[in-house]
């Protein structure tokens, strides 16, 4: 058996304990005497939507706004360059046309160290931003939870009726948070 076969496997008896352990939870909720309360929430759309990740996002386009110009203007040499060569073409091979040549490789080098850097940078803040962001979602969630008397709030699933969707909830408490 694959790796990926009992990763598959897996990830298909969580899903089963998940399915049935919810009726459980209702079940034992009703027989207890009490009312069961379900939220969900869409990820999703929270990411998209809510004030901290929009802020988030900003923050991280002004971080990497100047290394990003730079990496332009150096593409935009590389341009340059290349349309140099594209006009003359390669039947004069005089001091001049090596030495752009060399720019050329030079600049290449560089922009793709640039590149690299710039996005394994990106990825590494954007990592960091979205712990901070997901630890304020979590907060909200757990606050609008605790708030309305809700047993059990789930964060995806197959299907979801209006009525337990607590998506604008937790949009408006992440808005009003301080």
């Amino acid at each position: 058996m694959r790796v990926d076969d009992r990763l598959k496997g897996m990830e298909m008896n969580s899903m089963l304990k998940t399915i049935t352990f919810i009726p459980f939870l209702v079940a034992t909720g009703i027989a207890c005497g009490g009312e069961f309360r379900i939220g969900i929430v869409d990820m999703e759309r929270i990411q998209r939507e809510s004030a901290p990740a929009i802020q988030a996002g900003q923050k991280i386009i002004k971080e990497f706004e100047q290394r990003d110009l730079e990496i332009k203007k150096i593409t935009k040499k590389v341009r340059e360059i290349q349309l140099y060569f594209d006009k003359e073409g390669m039947a004069v091979m005089d001091a001049e046309h090596r030495s752009k040549e060399r720019e050329l490789a030079n600049l290449n080098v560089t922009l793709q160290r640039m590149q690299r850097e710039f996005r394994e940078d990106l990825n590494l803040r954007q990592s960091e931003e979205l712990a901070l962001v997901y630890a304020r979602f979590n907060k909200a969630i757990k606050a609008v939870a605790e708030s309305e008397n809700f047993d059990l709030v789930l964060q995806e699933a197959v299907y979801k009726n209006p009525k337990i969707d607590i998506t604008d909830k937790v949009l408006q408490y992440l808005a009003t948070e301080k």
